[in-house]
């Protein structure tokens, strides 16, 4: 047992030369990097911001134009305000198609990536009663005589149904009987009984 254990591997792998102390302290100095580059990424973007909407957006000299002038001012910062939205508007657009063309090639980069394989399909003949066998299993009968599952037609059902038609008639006499007030006394007299 003690052959197999060497004291330079742990569950299979190299045991590490470098101390507990020293991964802290090198952890803590990655850290204190990674902060600092935070932050200075943070300035260099406020400053580009800064450079950004002084070229864009010029200090306004107002104290000296007339109303004529001053309604231009405003005219052109709408027109500017519009460009502006326009182009936000552009960027969310690609940024949203972008975004979908992204999941798109990544359902498509799993579906490659499955295991699945589609086989391929071979012909094969089966005649009704073996389908029906298959589908249904051992409880059906040799053949079945689909003309059996039909609903029969009574002669008496239709004598019947001619009856009704008959009694009904033509409408236009009965729309006659009942129009003027006439009519409606016998609708509600005939409804009341």
């Amino acid at each position: 047992m003690s052959s197999e254990f060497t004291p330079t591997k742990v569950d299979g792998k190299p045991k590490c030369k470098i101390s507990a102390s020293r991964k802290l302290s090198l952890k803590i100095l990655l850290l204190t990097r990674a902060t600092e580059e935070l932050e200075a990424e943070k300035a260099a973007r406020e400053e580009e911001k800064v450079r950004y909407l002084s070229e864009k957006l010029p200090p306004l000299q107002l104290s000296s134009l007339s109303l004529d002038q001053l309604q231009e001012l405003c005219r052109e910062m709408h027109t500017k305000t519009d460009l502006a939205d326009e182009e936000r508007y552009d960027c969310e657009s690609k940024v949203i198609k972008n975004n979908r063309d992204i999941n798109e090639l990544k359902l498509k980069v799993q579906d490659l990536g499955g295991k699945f394989k589609k086989p391929a399909l071979r012909k094969v003949r089966v005649s009704a009663d073996e389908m029906m066998q298959a589908l249904f299993g051992s409880k059906t009968k040799g053949s079945m005589d689909l003309r059996a599952n039909l609903k029969s037609v009574k002669k008496e059902d239709i004598k019947q149904e001619k009856e009704l038609t008959m009694e009904v008639g033509d409408w236009r006499k009965n729309v006659e009987a009942m129009s003027g007030m006439e009519g409606r006394k016998k609708m509600f007299a005939g409804g009341a009984q």
